[in-house]
């Protein structure tokens, strides 16, 4: 490259002739950048041109990240100004972060600054307090052997509901142990038996209503109902 610019550009033209007024324009605006920047490596022009859409695109590199801007229009000059505007953008945004990483450390000290004073001021506590600060230590004294202490077990304190909760009876009807025609009292004994009842109730021939009950020793109970 000719004059003080001394930025390495490659240049590459898909269906373009990168004519001097191209190049002309790409290093003015990539000459600001590298200002900006400081140092850079290098930085790689791609022109496209595909029927009526004209393509610029511009890739700057420099050690810690690469800068890639992008453009289109109808004419190539004008999507070349506009792709290299947008890296410049770019590289000064860039500028902008790395000023503010620089001025980090610079501002943790100001904030610790006023840490380091608060150890002086708690040596300046009344003599009262002082006093009372030493008392746990006795305690401690005492508790680890010095003197008797009083040894304290957790206690854990439940809590009870006023009224216990009565479960209700779970009941099941049932037809099997009750005969719906009167029957004698050796009829309601097999019938108990036929249908494998504990409990049968039954009416004999005058109406009355009869309970007949199996006992533990196996024995069947009749119980007449008033």
């Amino acid at each position: 490259m000719k004059g003080a610019f001394t930025m390495q550009v490659e240049y590459t033209g898909r269906q373009v002739t990168v004519t001097r007024t191209l190049r002309t324009i790409a290093e003015e605006s990539l000459e600001r950048i590298a200002k900006i920047l400081g140092k850079t490596t290098g930085a790689h022009i791609v022109l496209t041109a595909e029927k009526y859409r004209q393509m610029a695109e511009v890739t700057i590199k420099t050690r810690l990240h690469n800068i890639v801007a992008a453009s289109e229009s109808t004419n190539m000059e004008t999507a070349l100004r506009a792709a290299l505007d947008k890296a410049e953008t770019q590289a000064i945004r860039c500028k902008k972060k790395l000023h503010a990483k620089k001025r980090q450390p610079k501002e943790e000290k100001l904030t610790a600054e006023p840490s380091l004073a608060r150890p002086k001021r708690a040596a300046t506590r009344p003599a009262a307090l002082k006093e009372n600060t030493a008392q746990p230590k006795a305690a401690e004294k005492k508790a680890n052997g010095h003197g008797r202490s009083k040894q304290v077990l957790p206690v854990t304190v439940h809590s009870f509901p006023a009224k216990v909760p009565i479960q209700e009876p779970h009941i099941v009807r049932s037809a099997d142990s009750v005969a719906l025609r009167p029957m004698t009292l050796e009829e309601a004994v097999k019938e108990a038996e036929f249908r494998d009842r504990e409990v049968f109730v039954f009416r004999d021939h005058q109406g009355n209503v009869k309970v007949l009950h199996r006992k533990r020793d196996g024995k069947m109970e009749l119980i007449e109902a008033p």
